[in-house]
């Protein structure tokens, strides 16, 4: 395992990221760490899932870069695995490049699916503005002119005015608001919103719901919630 904790002068001031990366290639993930050490980040690479799970459960791990194929296992199961012990970004890295393999990704609760090869600088790009939104949402509050959300005191006002919202758009718009820019499919929407209720709920209730979210948040002119079709749907505001 590798781990990277010193700073850089673009780091000082500020705490932090560390990133976990797994991947059995192990020259990629050397190349990785050090292009992620040279930006700033502390950074873990391990090379086997389950010891990624060590890691992770050890470590405050900000960002997890994760390959599909392990030799002890899928990332899928280790992605959705991370997701039940708290919510933290994780951008796929894989040779595997189907687009039922894109889906699965993305319905594992991943933020990101690239493709091998991959371009080091657009890969920093993208971690810099996932953990940039990732800062931003760890208070729950969504504000611009139009619409304010403040999911910690179930509050929503539109145009200044109080919008009364269910307790089922509410969680509808904790989930949109946690995953701001990511897809989120319907059964990964159905699974988070409705698996504990105990109640039969298919892809037609979650769109009812969703719609009469938007009737109420959203007009002409201020769009938030985008269904991306036949996959699910995205926070774009």
């Amino acid at each position: 395992m590798v781990a990277v904790t010193k700073k850089s002068k673009r780091m000082e001031g500020r705490n932090m990221e560390q990133i976990l990366v797994v991947e059995d290639d192990y020259d990629l993930n050397q190349a990785i760490c050090y292009s992620l050490k040279k930006s700033g980040y502390g950074v873990y690479g391990v090379t086997f899932m389950e010891k990624g799970k060590q890691t992770f459960i050890e470590n405050q791990i900000d960002l997890i870069l994760l390959d599909v194929n392990l030799p002890d296992g899928e990332g899928f199961s280790f992605c959705q695995w991370v997701k039940k012990q708290r919510e933290v970004p994780v951008i796929y890295l894989t040779a595997r490049d189907m687009e039922e393999d894109a889906l699965a990704g993305y319905e594992s609760g991943a933020e990101d699916y690239v493709t091998k090869p991959f371009s080091i600088k657009i890969l920093l790009r993208k971690i810099e503005v996932i953990l940039k939104r990732t800062a931003s949402v760890n208070r729950l509050i969504f504000a611009d002119e139009y619409l304010y959300i403040d999911l910690d005191h179930a509050r929503v006002t539109v145009k200044g005015q109080e919008c009364p919202v269910t307790p089922t758009e509410c969680r509808l718009l904790r989930q949109f608001i946690m995953n701001r820019g990511q897809l989120l499919t319907y059964d990964l929407l159905l699974e988070r919103l409705w698996d504990s209720g105990g109640q039969f709920v298919d892809k037609h209730a979650l769109a009812v719901n969703v719609n009469r979210l938007r009737g109420k948040i959203e007009d002409k002119d201020h769009r938030y919630i985008s269904n991306v079709y036949g996959m699910g749907y995205q926070w774009i505001g």
